[in-house]
């Protein structure tokens, strides 16, 4: 059997090798990479601001308030006179604070002035209270009771307070820790120190006796602003005084 070989002409072979390798020039410029997708440029500077936004007002959101402490806080002395009922609202004329107080105590700065009515003062003793705006549960606030030559027993002190005060009773009787100690200053005045931790609420109570009276000074707060504040509100505890001992 024959085998027919077929031959291409050279002039065949070179037009169809010029046709599949040399490719014809397109006049339209070459796409720039940056041109890939043009679509897309004009929202990418929005995306950016929107994500930042949205990232500083997570920030915002979520940053804790800050404790009284990282305030750089200052504090006034409050003098208090621990006047009777029957001459609440001052002693006339010119009278000053300063001059007929009986006790001090800090307060700190910011902290508002609760008006102690006639009445209360009456029956409860209570003779000043300042409690921080931001949780008017944060306070701090004193009681006297007049006929005290000396300080009783320190178990026997706390419940006599407790018993006109419901606040008080309710702590104690929930609480889940109770300590007390004796404390003497430099000029030997003895202060009794309570620290009651409650249920959601912490308490700091300095006793002490002097002119013939028994003054109470009491330092409250709900327990995440006493995690937040405790030092301020230790200073603001350890600042209470009769006058005539510091």
């Amino acid at each position: 059997m024959a085998t027919t070989t077929m031959f291409s002409s050279p002039s065949a072979i070179l037009s169809s090798a010029a046709t599949t390798t040399t490719p014809k020039p397109s006049s339209a410029a070459p796409h720039s990479p940056s041109c890939k997708h043009p679509l897309l440029l004009p929202f990418k500077q929005p995306l950016t601001t929107l994500t930042a936004a949205a990232a500083i007002a997570t920030i915002l959101t979520s940053a804790p308030t800050p404790s009284l402490a990282q305030e750089s806080l200052s504090y006034k002395v409050y003098y208090g006179t621990a006047a009777s009922a029957a001459n609440y609202g001052g002693y006339g004329g010119n009278s000053s604070k300063k001059d007929s107080a009986e006790y001090v105590y800090d307060v700190p700065a910011g902290w508002k002035e609760r008006l102690v009515s006639k009445v209360e003062k009456g029956t409860n003793g209570t003779d000043s209270e300042f409690y921080n705006p931001r949780k008017k549960a944060e306070k701090e606030y004193l009681t006297f009771l007049a006929g005290f030559r000396q300080l009783a027993p320190k178990d026997v002190i706390l419940n006599n307070l407790a018993l006109s005060d419901v606040d008080l009773q309710d702590l104690i009787g929930n609480a889940d820790s109770v300590t007390s100690e004796e404390v003497k200053d430099d000029k030997g005045q003895l202060y009794y120190v309570y620290e009651i931790d409650g249920v959601g609420t912490h308490s700091l109570i300095s006793v002490t006796c002097a002119k013939n009276k028994l003054y109470a000074h009491f330092v409250n707060a709900p327990t995440p602003e006493w995690n937040r504040d405790k030092d301020v509100l230790r200073h603001v505890h350890e600042s209470f005084k009769t006058v005539g001992s510091f």
